[in-house]
C-alpha cells in the first residue's frame, strides 16, 4: 500500500473542504492507498490559496497535490493563466482545481505541463484518484553524476552536437519552444533555490533534443537552458555516457574546466531508446502535437522511469524505430529520426501546437 497525507490547513476544516476529504479518502481506498503521517507519506495533499506557503519535501521522491477552491472560474480567461500560478507558487507536481458547490463541484486538473483538463466521469473523485495513483508511484531520475573526463578533442562539439545547436534554432524559430511562466518570478528566492535542490534543475524549461554520439553515448540538451542557443558543452549541451541504476542517476561526461549545468530531465527516456535501437541518431521532444499518433495511456510526470519505460515500449512496436513518432498523454511528443535534420523534415508542417488534454 501507499501512504498519503493531508498537509494541516485550515481550509481543510471548511464544509467544502471536509466535503472534499470524504469523497477522496473514500476514494484512495480503492487505489490501495492509505492515510498517514505526512512524515512517512508517498503522497501528500496540501490546500493552496493566495496566502497558503507550499509544503516542503524532504526528497524528491515525495508527490505533491495542489487542491485549490473557487466559487467559480472566469469564462473571460483561459484557465491556464488562472490556474498555473497557483500550481507554481504551492510546489506542487498536479493542481486539483474544485470549483463551485461542495456536495457537486466541477473538477480541474492543471499540470506542470502547461496543460489543463476536466475530470468529467460520472464517479469523479474515483476518476480523479485513478489518475493520480500511478503519478504518485512512480520514480524520478534526476540525479546527475559529472566525471570531468570528457577528451579535450571534444571541448568544441561534434557534428552531432553541431545538429542539436541548428535544430534547437528551428524549432524555436518554429515557435515550438514556448516561453515557460517565470518561475523566478512567481516563487520566492528560497523557494526557488529549494525547487533546484531537490529536483536538481536550472529551470523550467520545454523541449529537448539529443543526438547520438556512438554505440554507447549521446549528446543532449542542458535541462532549462534556451534551447534556441545551445552554444556551450558542459553546459549547454551535454555528453550522456550511462544509467546508473543503483544511484538512480544519469552519468555525464564533462570538459575538467566548466561548471557544468544538468542534463534535461528526459535523459533517461533518451537512454532507454538509444540502448534498445543502435539505428536511432535523434531525439527530439516537443510539447506540441501530431494527428493520428499513438499515445501513452498514463501521463507520467517527466523524467520518471515510468514515462520513459512507456515512451520505449511504443518505439520497440513501431514499424520502424528510427522514425517514429509517439505521443506523450497530455504532454507533447518524442520522435525518433537518423539524424536531427531527419526529424525536422519530416514534422515540418505535420505539428499542432496545442497538446489535446483529456
Amino acid at each position: 500500500m501507499t501512504t498519503y497525507a493531508w498537509s494541516p490547513s485550515p481550509t481543510w476544516d471548511t464544509q467544502r473542504g471536509q466535503e472534499f476529504i470524504q469523497q477522496m479518502d473514500s476514494a484512495w481506498l480503492e487505489e490501495d492507498f492509505h492515510s498517514g503521517s505526512v512524515t512517512e507519506a508517498r503522497l501528500v495533499i496540501q490546500a493552496v490559496d493566495a496566502q497558503s506557503r507550499p509544503f516542503r519535501r524532504q526528497n524528491h521522491a515525495v508527490y505533491v497535490l495542489g487542491v485549490l477552491f473557487l466559487d467559480e472560474i472566469n469564462d473571460d480567461k483561459p484557465l491556464l493563466v488562472q490556474f498555473y500560478p497557483y500550481l507554481i507558487r504551492s510546489l506542487s507536481n498536479l493542481l486539483v482545481v474544485v470549483v463551485g458547490d461542495p456536495k457537486s463541484p466541477s473538477l480541474y486538473v492543471a499540470t506542470l505541463e502547461r496543460g489543463v483538463y476536466p475530470i468529467v466521469a460520472s464517479s469523479r473523485y474515483r476518476e480523479l484518484t485513478r489518475r493520480i495513483a500511478p503519478l504518485a508511484r512512480s520514480h524520478l531520475i534526476v540525479k546527475n553524476r559529472f566525471d570531468p573526463d570528457l577528451p579535450s578533442s571534444l571541448w568544441k562539439g561534434t557534428h552531432a552536437s553541431d545538429s542539436l545547436r541548428e535544430g534547437g534554432r528551428a524549432l524555436d524559430s518554429w515557435d515550438l519552444l514556448p516561453t515557460p511562466f517565470p518561475m523566478q518570478e512567481l516563487l520566492s528566492a528560497d523557494d526557488y533555490r529549494h525547487v533546484q535542490r531537490m529536483f536538481n534543475i536550472g529551470g523550467l524549461s520545454y523541449g529537448n533534443l539529443s543526438a547520438r554520439h556512438d554505440e554507447e553515448t549521446f549528446w543532449m540538451s542542458a535541462s532549462g537552458v534556451n534551447k534556441g542557443r545551445l552554444n556551450e558543452i558542459g553546459r549547454d549541451i551535454l555528453l550522456v555516457k550511462d544509467y546508473d541504476e543503483d544511484e538512480e542517476g544519469m552519468v555525464l561526461s564533462v570538459p575538467e574546466h566548466v561548471s557544468p549545468r544538468r542534463v534535461s530531465v528526459d535523459a533517461i527516456e533518451h537512454w532507454k531508446i538509444y540502448r534498445a535501437h543502435p539505428e536511432v541518431g535523434a531525439i527530439i521532444h516537443v510539447h506540441a502535437w501530431m494527428a493520428d499518433v499513438p499515445s501513452t495511456d498514463i501521463n507520467y510526470p517527466c523524467g520518471t522511469i515510468e514515462l520513459a519505460s512507456a515512451v520505449s515500449e511504443h518505439i520497440d512496436q513501431a514499424e520502424d524505430p528510427s522514425q517514429a513518432v509517439v505521443g506523450l498523454r497530455n504532454h507533447g511528443l518524442t520522435i525518433t529520426g537518423r539524424s536531427v535534420e531527419d526529424i525536422l523534415n519530416r514534422i515540418d508542417g505535420h505539428i499542432i501546437r496545442e497538446v489535446p488534454m483529456s
